[in-house]
């Protein structure tokens, strides 16, 4: 198996998801520039978070024209597999691979703090190692983190599965109070329909290692390569 990260100017989490899938998941890891095309034979599309060109006009919004985006569209619609997080579920949510939008904070503000999250969806790619009611511990930095989408589109992600994560308190428990940034029913994160497109707010890559004394996050990357040698 194969990563890719792709790099956009303004990418700040770049090196931290490299580190994660390359020294703790040791699997081999390149970084794609987002001015080529050449996806360099990954298996494994990864887009990290940051602020991508400053996230002008909407966070992910002129990322999605980047030159890279294209041959990822085209990855994702041959089943190839595309995760992103923060700013990479924004920008997959702009390039239309993933239903939704990403909108500003409740409170109109910047968030940085450890929030908790649990798999609504224990059988997808990133979830099948988590436990169905397992509190998981993960840090958020966002400030266009609410998730929404008309009602059509929300009975489609229920029906189809397609929710990974809700937003929940530390017993697991799904409430407003629990909810950091008023995303709609608590969405944390979401799949496509063909379940090979994933994108979360939350940062599973800062909460992976031991020194950081979490390593809850660590239990996504550790489905992604499980599920992975089952479909192989």
């Amino acid at each position: 198996m194969k990563f890719g990260v792709v790099v956009f100017p303004g990418s700040n989490c770049d090196e931290d998801m490299v580190y994660v899938l390359r020294d703790i998941m040791k699997q081999e890891t390149v970084k794609l520039w987002h001015k080529n095309t050449d996806l360099e034979g990954c298996d494994f599309i990864v887009l990290p978070g940051g602020f991508s060109y400053g996230d002008y006009l909407r966070s992910g919004a002129i990322a999605r024209f980047s030159p890279i985006m294209e041959s990822i569209v085209a990855h994702a619609a041959k089943g190839g597999f595309v995760f992103g997080v923060c700013n990479g579920f924004q920008i997959l949510c702009e390039a239309g691979l993933l239903p939704g939008a990403l909108l500003h904070n409740n409170e109109r503000k910047f968030i940085c703090k450890n929030v908790f999250i649990k798999a609504e969806n224990t059988d997808s790619l990133v979830t099948n190692l988590i436990p169905k009611d397992k509190a998981l511990k993960i840090p958020i930095a966002h400030g266009e983190g609410k998730y929404f989408a008309d009602e059509a589109t929300l009975k489609q992600l229920n029906d189809n599965d397609q929710i990974l994560f809700r937003y929940c308190d530390e017993q697991g428990k799904v409430s407003a109070e629990a909810n950091p940034n008023g995303a709609l029913e608590n969405i944390a994160g979401v799949c496509n329909a063909g379940k090979n497109v994933f994108g979360m707010m939350p940062h599973p890559e800062r909460a992976s290692d031991a020194e950081l004394s979490n390593e809850d996050g660590r239990l996504l990357f550790e489905s992604i390569l499980r599920k992975v040698a089952v479909l192989s």
